[in-house]
């Protein structure tokens, strides 16, 4: 893994860039989510204006955490990381300053796209052509810096997590292009606006390949990076050797080879081919396997250094995180089995699942990765471990409200519309469903609040450990005490 290497003069700016955008996008990303939970509850709130309604800030939510906060993250660590794992400076760093500005562009036209309407309607896959495209020229400028980094490298091995960044880039890339296989409007009708687009699939087609796309979203930006992410951040932290590198690498290949193919199970008791729908779910069981491979590796990294999660928070976050991805990857597969299914599948009960691992898994994983970098890169210890300590916990009671609210919620809305009379008639209606959820969805939005909260204390103890004013401030005082 790492070792000290004294005469590498490492280059850290687009780290810090990366940084910077993350707690933007987080907080943005965030404070959408927060709106669209309270719209479920105070319909009122989006004032008549279209472009505040819950469609449109629901688009820009996920474009802003998935793609901006996430991924933002995931690019801060390759650019800290791979310098240190392999043992070279920064290569090619007009290329990573391009990445980085380009796709920081990328975030803000989508998230632009999402509010005024222009989007393809496709979810996690929303950008319009022109952006789509500019998407694709950032995401290769970011596969050829991986590559170089690669190729001139002064350490033989490859650390696990170099992996998964190099598995995040062609993953995502490749069912990227060919989920996004389209047209302009333009062109196929003579008619309607330039940057509109028409999808080259149709129908059940179209449907099979938009969530060969959408779970694999999930799998290469929400799992597989985070995963690369933990095996660098846990070991460092803990100052202790992975706990089983052969097993890291079994976990990874079974992974990235059933991930790929669990995307059916989006499309139970649909018009796919029986077949296809039940390969989705076997490959869905199956990957409790890897997954819980990763989560017992990393687990047992941290085995005898315990008393950490007494003592350091950003310790906690880690952990914690570690051990949300594995409940998270217990959940999913079980609701990928077709009788569960049928009571699960469009119900809040899916919103509790993901969020769960999104907030706790994600969240609380980059977070900690973030707390990591931060005193390294910028050379200042932390503002404030209190700060810290007292955000985990706000973060983490807002995780239990949401997750909680929502499984109730989810189970609820099933059950109700099973519920048939001894006519086989339905006995509720839709809006019996919606007015019993009211409770559940202030509670969610409760404990949406708090993590929003606990995302703010992160970015002001971010602000006053890097803050010029501190330092200018802390030189001061030790040029006086000498």
């Amino acid at each position: 893994m790492e070792h000290k290497t004294s005469t590498i003069k490492y280059d850290d700016r687009v780290a810090k860039g990366f940084i910077i955008t993350t707690l933007v996008w987080g907080t943005l990303g965030l404070t959408f989510g927060l709106w669209i939970a309270t719209a479920l509850v105070v319909p009122s709130i989006n004032m008549g204006q279209d472009w505040l309604n819950f469609g449109r800030f629901r688009t820009a939510h996920t474009s802003a955490l998935l793609y901006g906060f996430v991924l933002s993250t995931t690019f801060a660590v390759w650019y800290y990381g791979s310098q240190r794992l392999l043992k070279i400076p920064l290569a090619a760093p007009k290329l990573a300053f391009f990445h980085l500005i380009t796709y920081n562009l990328v975030i803000l036209s989508a998230v632009f796209g999402a509010i005024v309407g222009a989007t393809t309607a496709r979810r996690y896959s929303e950008f319009e052509w022109p952006v789509a495209l500019f998407l694709v020229i950032s995401w290769i400028s970011w596969g050829m810096h991986i590559f170089i980094m690669i190729v001139s490298r002064r350490e033989r091995t490859l650390y696990v997590s170099i992996w998964y960044f190099v598995a995040t880039f062609l993953g995502i890339g490749i069912v990227y292009v060919f989920n996004n296989l389209e047209v302009p409007t333009i062109f196929v009708t003579g008619m309607g606006d330039w940057w509109h687009s028409v999808s080259l699939y149709s129908g059940t087609n179209s449907a099979n390949i938009h969530w060969w796309f959408g779970h694999n979203a999930v799998g290469f930006v929400l799992t597989v990076p985070i995963v690369g992410v933990s095996y660098y951040m846990i070991p460092k932290r803990a100052k202790q050797v992975l706990f089983s590198y052969r097993l890291s690498l079994w976990a990874f290949w079974g992974l990235i080879f059933l991930y790929l193919w669990v995307g059916p199970h989006h499309l139970l008791f649909s018009s796919l081919p029986d077949w296809i729908q039940t390969l989705g779910m076997l490959f869905s069981l199956l990957l409790i396997l890897p997954s819980w491979g990763s989560m017992i590796n990393l687990l047992l990294t941290a085995s005898g250094k315990w008393e950490l999660l007494r003592t350091d928070p950003v310790f906690k976050f880690l952990i914690i995180g570690s051990t949300f991805y594995g409940l998270s990857t217990l959940e999913g597969p079980i609701q990928a089995i077709r009788s569960v299914n049928a009571l699960s599948h469009y119900t809040d009960w899916m919103v509790g699942h993901v969020h769960s691992g999104a907030l706790g898994w994600v969240g609380f994983t980059l977070i900690g990765a973030i707390y990591v970098i931060v005193p390294e890169i910028w050379k200042r210890p932390l503002y404030s471990n209190k700060i810290a300590e007292q955000q985990f916990w706000i973060q983490t009671l807002g995780i239990v409200l949401y997750a909680v609210s929502m499984w109730i919620a989810g189970i609820t809305q099933g059950l109700m519309w099973r519920t048939t009379d001894v006519y086989g008639g339905l006995v509720y209606s839709f809006l019996d469903t919606v007015l019993v959820l009211q409770p559940y969805y202030i509670i969610r939005a409760v404990g949406g609040s708090f993590y929003l909260y606990g995302f703010c204390m992160l970015g002001y103890n971010i602000y006053k450990t890097i803050s010029p004013a501190r330092y200018k401030k802390e030189q001061t005082s030790a040029a006086t005490v000498v």
